[in-house]
């Protein structure tokens, strides 16, 4: 009996060593599953949330943009991000997120929908003609300023030192603005 009994425990372990070395354990569907952004283009970004600059990647697969996660190899977040910064995927493919211009007239009680280049048409004409209407050459005493009080601009704390400088050279140089803030010092 004993005898028996050792003969049943060596076939039971015999058996059990050979589970995973000769029968592949995974299901063809397991071995056919990929990553959901397996074969994405990736594209890097920087977070908009603060002026700390988190690098991001973008996922973007048939146009639509997949997940966005940290990214890894940048030295200023080194792939984590914020709460904030972690949700960026949901606002952006957010179906109550607003995708289009939508104006209200002065005095209206509704919104009506427009196009991008009638918006930036009529920022345009708005920008030119408070310059026009607050542009000061000179002070009383003669002393030439070439400025307007009647336009501001804040910029963004996720622009870098080169679009910085390009706002700087078009509103203060080119349109005369005084008033040049950016949301990163606020």
């Amino acid at each position: 009996m004993q005898k028996e009994q050792i003969s049943l425990s060596q076939t039971i372990i015999s058996q059990m060593m050979q589970i995973g070395s000769s029968v592949q354990p995974f299901s063809k569907e397991s071995r056919e599953k990929t990553s959901r952004i397996h074969n994405a283009k990736v594209v890097h970004s920087v977070c908009p949330y603060c002026a700390v600059g988190c690098s991001l990647d973008v996922y973007v697969k048939d146009g639509r943009v997949i997940d966005i996660e940290g990214n890894a190899d940048s030295p200023i977040n080194r792939g984590t991000l914020c709460p904030k910064g972690s949700a960026t995927f949901q606002y952006t493919v957010n179906p109550s997120r607003l995708t289009q211009v939508l104006y209200r007239a002065p005095y209206s009680d509704h919104w009506e929908v427009k196009s991008l280049d009638w918006a930036v048409e009529q920022i345009a004409q708005r920008v030119k003609k408070t310059r026009d209407e607050t542009f000061v050459q000179s002070l009383p005493d003669g002393r030439e300023v070439n400025h307007t009080l009647g336009i501001a601009t804040l910029g963004g704390a996720t622009l870098d030192i080169e679009e910085n400088y390009v706002i700087k050279k078009l509103f203060s140089g080119g349109l005369g603005v005084v008033s040049i803030e950016n949301q990163a010092r606020i």
